[in-house]
């Protein structure tokens, strides 16, 4: 019997790591529908390369995501659409063009790109199960940011768009 208290030390190995909260993770709560996901390892890689990001940014006049006054002031039933509508501006036109020989910076965006990826599963979810609803006022912030991107040439957006992904990021950690 010298082997049956392995089974017994696994099983509790595993309920506590399923009890135990998971360090970085983060409950988003966008309206009805709800989120989890790792917030600290976002900020973590954004932040390895923000500095490089932002340093070619020549644009100062001109702010994509804080000019308006879209996240801060989005009504938390807004917030799963509005958010939706960016990840997809990310996904599709920021990661994908931005350009640089850097294969650091790359992976980083790589990995940013897998973890709105893995966001974007989720609220397409609560889209389809009816708990993310794109009301007029998601639709009408979203526009706006939209057309502060569409200001810019396309590589000078991306620039841009990628530089304040802190802004977003911090946007994220605020709902509640």
């Amino acid at each position: 019997m010298k082997g049956s208290g392995l089974p017994l030390c696994i099983l509790v190995a595993v309920f506590y790591l399923s009890w135990t909260p998971s360090a970085g993770l983060k409950t988003l709560h966008l309206g009805s529908c709800v989120v989890i996901t790792n917030l600290q390892e976002m900020h973590n890689g954004f932040s390895e390369i923000r500095d490089t990001v932002q340093a070619k940014d020549k644009i100062i006049d001109v702010r994509i995501l804080r000019k308006t006054e879209s996240l801060q002031d989005t009504k938390p039933a807004d917030q799963c659409c509005l958010l939706r509508h960016i990840l997809r501006l990310y996904l599709d036109t920021v990661f994908k063009n931005y350009q640089t020989p850097d294969h650091h910076i790359l992976r980083k965006i790589s990995s940013l790109a897998n973890s709105f990826l893995t966001i974007k599963k989720d609220l397409r979810l609560c889209h389809a199960h009816m708990t993310c609803p794109c009301g007029e006022e998601a639709k009408e912030k979203y526009s706006q940011i939209l057309s502060h991107f569409e200001e810019l040439k396309p590589q000078e957006a991306v620039v841009k768009a990628l530089g304040e992904l802190d802004i977003l990021l911090q946007w994220m950690e605020e709902t509640d």
